[in-house]
């Protein structure tokens, strides 16, 4: 019994301590420089591959709110400086990037199956981001749903 709490304490201070580790690389952090964020964020929309499954309506939404984050700290100067509507403001701006950001790298993490074909005993490895396998799934529903039997549509 002591053996076995004893396990259960040491893995949930390991996953803790892991999780205290790891740190998001797209969070917004206003307490460090938020122009080196900013710009690195850009430089990350633009390079065509970090943020790949992004739609361009959540690129927009992104640089907007990055825009209006920097000119209410360019206007206050700092966050102290803030009022408490202005904090807010930064907060749900903040939110909505880091949100959007965060689905977007979930969206682009490439999952490999090994899959037979059909008519072939032997397996391949196919590779695909999350949101490439749901755009297949979600186009062969459609296509099934398209699909139109010649027996059914005489009657």
């Amino acid at each position: 019994m002591y053996r076995f709490a004893f396990f259960v304490l040491l893995s949930l201070t390991a996953s803790i301590a892991f999780a205290a580790t790891k740190k998001s690389a797209t969070a917004i952090d206003l307490n460090a420089s938020f122009a080196q964020q900013k710009a690195q964020i850009e430089r990350e929309l633009g390079d065509g591959e970090t943020y790949a499954e992004i739609s361009s309506q959540d690129r927009a939404a992104v640089r907007e709110a990055l825009n209006r984050i920097a000119s209410k700290l360019d206007m206050a100067g700092s966050v102290e400086s803030l009022t408490g509507q202005q904090k807010a403001d930064v907060f749900n701006d903040q939110e909505k990037v880091n949100t959007i950001l965060t689905k977007a790298s979930e969206d682009s993490r490439l999952v490999c199956r090994r899959e037979k074909k059909v008519g072939s005993h032997r397996e391949i490895t196919e590779c695909m981001t999350v949101a490439e396998r749901r755009r297949a799934y979600e186009n062969a529903q459609k296509t099934m749903r398209d699909v139109k039997v010649p027996a059914l549509e005489h009657r």
